[in-house]
């Protein structure tokens, strides 16, 4: 999804100062333990992006809703099991996809390599390559060496990712307690340039905003009157792009029209109400620094808590930790 990203839908942070030890991820880990590890990951993201455009933002949003609980380690890849909810069956979770596509790659690593390349490092390979198949080259560098976490719970999921109805002020909060700053709420929103989300995130918006049959003033008028005719009252599942005209092209687009005031959730109209924020949201029209900025912040978001070492396990089937 364009990530109904919930905002991202982000929030108890297992930032690198709580367990995350990003300084042993490294360019190029695998090259002695599985040498071939990067390429099949981008030849089989790509090949499945070749026939389904819409995997990128999925695929997008899957490394963000798993480094937002825990912190990088793939726990939202684990089933629930008979004793525990995981965090994939969570409210904000229920809607990821694209766990298919982690499911075929990380098949045919484990017969190339068994037991040597991670899921968590799985996801975030994916992430990027899936993005990147539009240009045709890595977008940002992917240091790699994580580790799969062994807890995955519904209740972490709920409390950690953001609401789409967040307000600033919360929103800097919930990205502060992950170590990431102002610049990086707004430019991660950016990731909002693809896929789509769904009319019951947003109906409350549109029709009863504060509980007397309004609609958000701060979404522009003409464009509240065309979510209208797509999204009915009582429409919970109708799909609605995020960027419209521009939601499978990973661009510099969706800060233009949060100009526009035409930011589907009220997490994207926040980002214009604080000047700072307001003002990197200008900086980022221009695609060249967005693509930038982007490349960077994501890199400090695929920091969060990452188990490496001897921490965690490499899991050898990704929804189920090893026995």
């Amino acid at each position: 999804m364009k990530v109904t990203f919930l905002f991202l839908a982000c929030v108890v942070l297992l930032g690198l100062s709580s367990g995350g030890q990003a300084d042993e991820l490294k360019k190029h880990f695998y090259k002695k333990l599985c040498p071939q590890a990067e390429d099949m990951v981008q030849d089989l993201v790509w090949a499945s992006v070749k026939n389904n455009s819409t995997l990128p933002a999925k695929l997008l949003r899957l490394f963000f809703h798993d480094c937002f609980v825990r912190g990088c380690d793939a726990s939202v890849l684990l089933d629930s099991t008979a004793n525990i909810t995981a965090e994939k069956d969570a409210i904000p979770n229920r809607s990821l996809a694209g766990f298919e596509v982690i499911d075929q790659v990380k098949a045919a690593l484990e017969k190339a390599c068994p037991g040597r390349v991670s899921c968590a490092d799985i996801v975030a390979l994916a992430a990027r390559d899936s993005v990147s198949y539009q240009f045709q080259k890595p977008l940002w560098e992917v240091k790699t060496g994580r580790r799969d976490g062994n807890v995955s719970l519904a209740s972490e999921a709920l409390a950690d990712i953001p609401s789409p109805g967040a307000n600033f002020t919360t929103l800097v909060q919930q990205f502060d307690s992950k170590n990431l700053d102002v610049k990086d709420l707004v430019v991660l929103s950016g990731a909002h340039t693809i896929g789509v989300g769904h009319c019951g995130i947003i109906r409350n918006r549109l029709y009863n905003f504060t509980g007397k049959g309004d609609t958000d003033p701060s979404l522009n008028a003409t464009y509240a009157a065309t979510l209208k005719k797509q999204c009915s009252p009582t429409d919970r599942t109708t799909t609605v792009e995020m960027d419209p005209g521009s939601s499978l092209s990973f661009d510099d687009h969706y800060y233009v029209i949060l100009k526009q005031k035409e930011g589907l959730f009220q997490s994207d109209s926040a980002l214009l109400t604080d000047g700072k924020s307001s003002k990197i949201v200008d900086k980022l029209l221009d695609s060249g620094d967005f693509f930038d900025a982007f490349g960077k912040s994501i890199t400090r978001m695929g920091n969060i808590g990452v188990l490496t070492g001897t921490d965690g396990q490499i899991r050898s089937n990704c929804h189920a930790v090893n026995r």
